[in-house]
């Protein structure tokens, strides 16, 4: 059963959210908080798997909120609705620890399916909306004259090779297909390559790997 705790200032959104989710059979709605603060608090009294966490919201954002969920050390993964798939926010919330995005008006079940692939500690940030992502904000990342970073050290050599496959958002799939490797293989890297980095998900690999500089846009 993955247990579900919905941060969201709209009262009707949460309760639509609740309506469908309830009807999934390893789903859980909870809890739910109207503002950020009450998100942060909630987290830490009802340790649910997974946090949908809205944006703009009172007292508290869901930004802050996110970045203080993760500092806190919890295991919670947040999953960011926002209204506009790429803006401004969407960067900030992947950096403070949130493992994915989705547009609140996302079909009930791609939002089913993001909740699925966060809690299996995956990243809900489709390989196209990945790149669209690193294209528009650019402006953050070193100057493309600049030559690519070398990997962390420590990192074998196909660590080294899925940290890039991951970077270019590519899939667990896509990567076993260009490496020959399975899926379950792919899945082992990616668990030591997160354990040897320190970093929660893949979301948290590829925004990693483009402010390091170890991969540019484009590449």
């Amino acid at each position: 059963m993955i247990r579900i705790l919905l941060a969201d200032d709209q009262a009707l959104l949460r309760l639509g959210f609740r309506a469908f989710l309830g009807q999934e059979p390893d789903l859980e709605v909870v809890g739910e908080a109207g503002n950020g603060q009450e998100a942060v608090a909630l987290t830490r009294t009802l340790a649910p798997d997974v946090v949908l966490m809205d944006i703009r919201m009172p007292v508290l954002d869901g930004i802050e909120a996110t970045r203080r969920i993760v500092a806190s050390g919890s295991p919670a993964k947040i999953l960011v609705l926002t209204t506009f798939d790429l803006d401004d926010y969407v960067y900030a919330a992947l950096r403070a620890g949130a493992s994915g995005f989705l547009i609140k008006d996302a079909l009930p079940a791609d939002l089913i399916n993001g909740i699925r692939i966060v809690a299996a500690g995956d990243a809900a940030v489709a390989p196209n909306v990945t790149r669209r992502l690193i294209e528009k904000f650019a402006d953050h990342l070193p100057a493309p004259g600049v030559p690519a970073s070398d990997p962390p050290a420590g990192l074998t050599p196909r660590e080294r090779e899925i940290l890039l496959e991951i970077a270019r958002g590519h899939s667990n799939k896509e990567i076993g297909l260009h490496l020959h490797l399975s899926e379950a293989t792919v899945k082992v890297h990616v668990g030591r390559l997160l354990t040897k980095l320190g970093l929660r998900d893949r979301a948290q690999v590829i925004v990693h790997a483009y402010e390091t500089g170890i991969v540019r846009p484009g590449s």
